[in-house]
């Protein structure tokens, strides 16, 4: 790793991160988790897009090697990674509706991706439009959960990094 990825930026940026996937295995209400919210903040902070992609998915993927997996990990991790790239296209500038607009993006492409993949990937349902309709159908009680936890922990992020950047100038200046 070169100097500039262990500045100040980078580090604090890495342990929020990791402190907010490490909240998935406290206990929480059903679909109430920092999943979307460390994608899109690891997006719109991390200047390397190795580390944008990296850190939050190895930071999930160790908490998921306590929680477990299961047959839909594939559309998981991958709305995971196309969260990361929203935050990257979406939040160029940490304005309150841009925050606002990607988390609720996140929010639905994460509720179609992961329940095409239930649809897709367990024998729940049949594999007919009307199973698939089934599947999202069955969903629609939990989306709410997940909108809700998506608004909250980016919220906590994306509002605690700002106000640590008012508070310590040093990671405003640094090169994340």
């Amino acid at each position: 790793m070169s100097k500039n990825s262990l500045s100040p930026g980078f580090l604090v940026i890495t342990l929020m991160i990791v402190s907010a996937a490490f909240v998935r295995l406290i206990p929480h209400p059903p679909n109430f988790a920092p999943i979307a919210a460390m994608a899109l903040f690891g997006g719109a902070y991390f200047n390397k897009k190795w580390a944008a992609f990296l850190i939050p998915l190895a930071a999930m993927f160790v908490t998921d090697l306590f929680l477990g997996f299961h047959a839909t990990m594939w559309a998981v991790y991958l709305c995971f990674a196309l969260i990361v790239v929203l935050g990257m296209i979406m939040i160029k500038q940490k304005k309150i509706g841009n925050i606002f607009f990607a988390s609720v993006i996140a929010s639905v492409s994460f509720f179609v991706i992961t329940n095409f993949g239930v649809w897709i990937s367990t024998p729940f349902y049949e594999k007919t439009s009307a199973g698939l309709a089934a599947c999202y159908t069955a969903a629609i009680p939990f989306f709410h959960q997940t909108l809700l936890s998506d608004l909250f922990f980016v919220a906590i992020l994306f509002g605690l990094y700002e106000l640590a950047k008012t508070k310590f100038p040093q990671l405003a200046k640094s090169n994340i």
